[in-house]
């Protein structure tokens, strides 16, 4: 089985800043892409950010030069560096992985969401 846990969402003044991490565990093979979705109230779920198995990163334009994205290999872990925090920014965001995946001796490619977690900014 495959887990994405997520953790640093919460609540923040505009202007502010704050770190989401997303850790991958299981029977992963290798990683194709890592990033994040958010969805605010009303709305649907939208890109932010993603990154390749390589250095190769995409930003929504809403977020270029103010969100960074990096990752640790050896951790299977991504990190989105939200800085200059705005109200807009507020929802629920996702960790997603494309991944490719070995089960009972079988190797597949599938995409796995993380449970999502809150980021709140005030004015």
């Amino acid at each position: 089985q495959v887990q994405l846990v997520e953790s640093g969402g919460g609540l923040v003044q505009a202007g502010g800043s704050l770190r989401l991490s997303c850790a991958a565990s299981g029977s992963i093979v290798s990683i194709n892409t890592m990033g994040w979705y958010r969805q605010a109230p009303g709305k649907q779920r939208e890109l932010v950010a993603i990154i390749t198995s390589g250095t190769s990163t995409n930003y929504s334009d809403f977020v270029k030069g103010r969100f960074t994205l990096f990752r640790d290999n050896a951790k299977n872990t991504v990190y989105l560096q939200m800085n200059s925090l705005k109200p807009e920014d507020t929802a629920v965001y996702y960790c997603n992985a494309d991944l490719n995946v070995q089960r009972w001796g079988l190797y597949s490619r599938r995409q796995y969401w993380g449970q999502g977690t809150q980021v709140s900014v005030s004015t």
